[in-house]
Parts: structure tokens; C-alpha cells; sequence
């Protein structure tokens, strides 16, 4: 079988493709290679894919449908793992059109194409935690209103959903969102806390620490996260039990944790003691991130399996030997 990978050089997409060649399956992935970070980062992903057989790359933009058409005119694709998107909630209050371009126009043009591909069968594709904007009721569960986001990274990611809902309904297009709530581990990006304190503790610089360290998040670990999306696109949502096929679930590890405790994580890993610079609030930001993750355990039997702790000294081990640090 054949599975398009969208985001293929990303953090989330390279581990995805990386198991799904390891299970012995074909996986055709594309990425716009863009430097929002490092570009050198997704191209060592990308040499990993590369040395494994089963696996073709095309760099092309999600947003450019002509390209995307005759880039994968013929590939026998049956299956579609969306991962790709312009990633930040910071970023998006800079540059909302990437957000736009990427999020929005990228995304109707993947419905598209699998739509009008022969012996199609299931899209899974990537919303977010971030949804759920200001909601103080914790766990966060699907049933939840979603209607006021507090960036505009998050609306992207709501639009999205709709967006996919209403194919799922006219053309009977199954599809299924995933929810991701603060992904972390090997390979992950530069932008988010987790690189971003360990490279500062390494060098004895300074870790801003937002909502002076008065916040919480579910994090997840990206072996937990690939295994509920290999799962999940296996079983496609069937539209008798819900009218359209379409669902979207959380996929979250379940247990949220101070931040604090983190950076603490981190610093024994690292063996050195982090400076901390207390910031306020960041503008999109919240508190606390809690998934409820009830629906994908019923309905796809998802289970993460790695603490924190684990999954720290996982990514500090990776983290500096990739950096060449002793």
C-alpha cells in the first residue's frame, strides 16, 4: 500500500514515514522545505527517509494545486497522512499570511486531490490542542465548544476541521482530525520549549519562562503520537454511526504536567541548573493543555506509554549527540 505523507521533512511527518517504511509500506512524501527553522534539520531527516526503500520525496507547496497535481499524477495512493502546516502559535500574530497560504489553501487542496484519487480510502490530517483556546473547563474533550480561539494558528486548525466535516458529507470522503497536544522527542523543532531550553541550559544562557512557570501541558511523546496516527488511519470512521465519515480526536498523553517540573526534568538530564527569566503571559498562549482521550482509546484501543521522565532523557540523549555534545 501507498501512503502520502504531507510534511515529510517535518518532525512529526519523518517519524510517520519512518514507521510506516519499517512496517514495509510504500509512503510518497512532499514538503515545501520552507525556513520557518533550520532547513538543515529537515534535510538529515530527510536522509534518513531517503536511504530507506519504499520511499519517494517531491519538494512542493501544498498551496500551489497545479503543482501538487502533476507532482502525483499516477502515484497509486490509497491512503493520506496530512501533517503538513505553517507551525506556531507566536508566529501566526507575525505572519498571518503564511498561516493562510499553508494552513487554509494547503489543506483545501489535499481534500481535492484525494477526492478525485481512484481507490481512495481515509485522510487523516492534523488539527491541534490549540483549538480549544481559552476553555478553562479541564480535560479538554471533543464535545467542547471550539468557536473562540485565541490565535490565529488555532482558527486555521478550526477551519480545517470544518472544512473537512463538509467533504466528508458531500462526498462520503472518510477523514479523520487529530488533536495534538504538545508533541516532543527526537527530531523535534528548534522553536519549541523543549530545544529551546535545553540548548540554553547547555550554554548557560537564560530560558524565559512564561506565566512566571504557572502553566501546564499534556506532553506527548512522538512515539505515543505516531503510534495513535498508524492506528487510527488503519480503521477509517464509518458514517453510519456518525452521519458523515468523519471524526477528530484528541491524541494527547493524558497527564498533564507542570512546567516547571519539566525544566527541572531537563536540568537533571543535562546535569546543569537552568537560569530562568520569568516572562508574563505570551499573547495566544494559555495555561494549562489537558487532553481527554477517552474517544481514540474506545474507538482505536490509543494508549501512551512514555513518561516524561523517559521521554526527557530520551531527547536530551539524541539532542546532544546530534549537536555533538559531550
Amino acid at each position: 500500500m501507498t501512503y502520502l505523507v504531507t510534511g515529510a521533512a517535518g518532525f512529526i511527518g519523518f517519524h510517520t514515514a519512518k514507521t510506516l517504511l519499517a512496517r514495509g509500506e510504500k509512503v510518497v512524501g512532499i514538503d515545501n522545505l520552507n525556513d520557518y527553522y533550520d532547513v538543515k534539520l529537515k534535510h538529515d531527516r530527510l536522509a534518513l527517509l531517503k536511504a530507506e526503500s519504499g520511499f519517494t520525496f517531491h519538494k512542493v507547496d501544498l498551496s500551489d494545486m497545479d503543482a501538487l497535481k502533476e507532482t502525483l499524477s499516477g502515484a497509486p495512493i490509497t491512503k493520506a497522512i496530512h501533517l503538513a502546516a505553517q507551525a506556531g502559535v507566536r508566529y501566526s500574530i507575525e505572519n498571518p499570511h503564511a498561516y493562510v497560504q499553508s494552513n487554509l489553501v494547503g489543506h483545501l487542496n489535499i481534500l481535492e486531490l484525494c477526492r478525485n484519487l481512484e481507490g481512495f480510502e481515509h485522510l487523516a490530517y492534523a488539527s491541534s490542542s490549540s483549538v480549544y483556546g481559552g476553555n478553562t473547563k479541564l480535560p479538554f474533550s471533543e464535545t467542547d465548544r471550539v468557536d473562540t480561539p485565541i490565535s490565529l494558528y488555532a482558527a486555521t486548525k478550526k477551519a480545517d476541521e470544518l472544512m473537512s466535516q463538509t467533504y466528508a458529507h458531500l462526498y462520503r470522503m472518510p477523514q479523520t482530525g487529530l488533536r495534538f497536544f504538545t508533541v516532543y522527542g527526537p527530531w523535534g523543532r528548534p522553536d519549541m520549549a523543549m530545544w529551546l531550553f535545553a540548548d540554553a541550559i547547555l550554554n548557560g544562557h537564560p530560558i524565559k519562562v512564561f506565566n512566571h512557570g504557572d502553566m501546564q501541558r499534556d506532553f506527548t511523546y512522538i512515539d505515543d503520537i505516531v503510534a495513535g496516527i498508524l492506528t487510527v488511519i488503519d480503521g477509517p470512521p464509518s458514517a453510519e454511526t456518525t452521519g458523515a465519515p468523519h471524526r477528530v480526536y484528541n491524541i494527547g498523553n493524558n497527564h498533564p504536567e507542570p512546567l516547571l517540573k519539566m525544566i527541572s526534568l531537563l536540568e537533571d538530564s543535562i546535569g546543569r541548573k537552568a537560569i530562568k527569566q520569568m516572562e508574563p503571559m505570551q499573547p495566544g498562549d494559555v495555561a494549562a493543555t489537558y487532553a481527554n482521550i477517552d474517544a481514540i482509546s474506545h474507538d482505536h484501543g490509543f494508549k501512551p506509554s512514555v513518561p516524561l521522565e523517559d521521554g526527557i532523557e530520551r531527547f536530551v540523549a539524541w539532542y546532544k549527540h546530534y549537536n555533538g555534545v559531550n
